[in-house]
């Protein structure tokens, strides 16, 4: 071949590779600019329908009541039943502390009841006896006054000495004298009982009162579990002297938890009391999904509420985006079946969905946490007052209230 015919060759390859790769590379840009558009109408899609929908955070940790135990009466530990780790039940014994002291106040106080009430039956019986002194002085009276009406008619007929008539004036008016001073006795007497009866007596109320609390101070030597839980940093040891107030161990309940979600204040905007809520936790990973909703949004930024907030309006200033606790109430059921500790750390998810719910919590339907453990302590003690009170009421004095 010559060189001519060469070149015109050659000259031909390169025409035809020109024609094609423009048409390569506008395919090849079709095709880009067709999965960028696709990514972004997906990206779009999946903004509009799940992500515009909810609101995330992983500044979430799990919270609860932290119990803490204290006496309170002052004693010396004697005994102690339960250590870390351990579940207790409300009402179970924890603590015992020494009762010498106790047991002896008690004692002298049941006795001042005891006597309260017998004094009272003996002021009621000191009534009757009054009572019956102001007849006996009122009969002596009449019969005075009797004897000197006889006399009078004597003495106008000067069948009697005056001197015997004015001896018998002289007894009228010191029979009623007698009269009048058993009338004031009675009077004194009734006004100590009058009105009520023994066992509601002012004296005996006093001294019910001071059985009622030693009574309950020596209950307090057993200190009981107000909550159910697990028992957390016990500190309390044998022989320890303690004083009321002084904290033993924290009572943990892992039944009522709840999770305090750290959102940031542009993540409130459509954040709602009562949207639902869920949640993942590092403990369980994603295979464990609980459930709650949302019942309360903090009244400040954590700033606000910390031991020494910042002051910005000192110097330079740099924005920083701040972050309001929300309040997420968890399903005992499924705490239940997956326990969660205080503390840990978890993933929130708070659908917004609907966004017209109230922004404030309401006041609560009922109180937060409450015991009914120490109410009986009251009753037992007042059924022992009575029992005393009971067994020293005689027959004479039931039968004179």
């Amino acid at each position: 071949m010559s060189a001519s015919e060469s070149a015109t060759s050659k000259d031909g390859n390169d025409s035809g590779l020109a024609a094609k790769n423009p048409a390569k590379r506008s395919r090849a840009l079709f095709i880009v600019a067709a999965i960028f558009l696709l990514a972004g109408l997906i990206w779009f899609l999946l903004w509009f329908f799940v992500l515009s929908t909810r609101e995330n955070t992983d500044n979430a940790y799990i919270g609860g009541n932290q119990v803490a135990l204290s006496s309170q009466v002052p004693g010396t530990v004697v005994a102690i039943l339960t250590d870390d780790t351990q579940h207790v039940k409300a009402g179970q014994v924890l603590v015992k502390l020494d009762g010498t002291d106790a047991d002896v106040r008690l004692r002298q106080a049941s006795s001042a009841l005891a006597q309260a009430v017998r004094q009272v039956r003996q002021q009621n019986a000191s009534v009757t006896g009054a009572d019956a002194t102001v007849a006996a002085r009122e009969v002596d009276l009449r019969k005075a006054e009797a004897d000197l009406k006889r006399h009078l008619p004597l003495v106008a007929a000067q069948a009697e000495s005056p001197e015997i008539v004015q001896h018998m004036r002289d007894s009228v008016a010191q029979a009623q004298a007698s009269l009048n001073e058993a009338k004031a006795q009675a009077k004194s007497s009734r006004a100590a009982v009058e009105g009520t009866d023994v066992a509601n007596n002012p004296s005996v109320l006093q001294a019910r009162a001071n059985f009622r609390a030693a009574w309950v101070a020596a209950q307090r030597n057993t200190i009981v579990a107000p909550v159910d839980g697990y028992v957390a940093q016990r500190s309390v040891q044998l022989g320890s002297s303690i004083s009321p107030g002084q904290q033993l161990m924290t009572i943990v309940p892992l039944h009522d938890l709840w999770i305090d979600a750290n959102f940031k204040e542009n993540q409130l905007r459509h954040v709602r009391i009562g949207q639902p809520v869920k949640i993942s936790t590092d403990l369980y990973g994603g295979g464990v999904e609980y459930h709650g909703k949302v019942i309360g949004l903090g009244a400040g930024t954590g700033s606000v509420f910390s031991l020494l907030p910042a002051q910005n309006a000192t110097g330079n200033w740099i924005k920083v985006v701040q972050r309001v606790p929300v309040r997420v109430a968890l399903n005992n059921d499924e705490l239940d079946k997956h326990p969660l500790r205080v503390g840990l750390s978890a993933d929130v998810t708070v659908d917004i969905t609907n966004d017209k719910g109230p922004e404030l919590a309401s006041a609560p339907e009922q109180p937060p946490a409450e015991t009914a453990v120490y109410d009986q302590v009251a009753a037992q003690a007042d059924a022992e007052a009575e029992k005393i009170i009971r067994s020293n009421l005689g027959v004479s004095a039931d039968s004179s209230n």
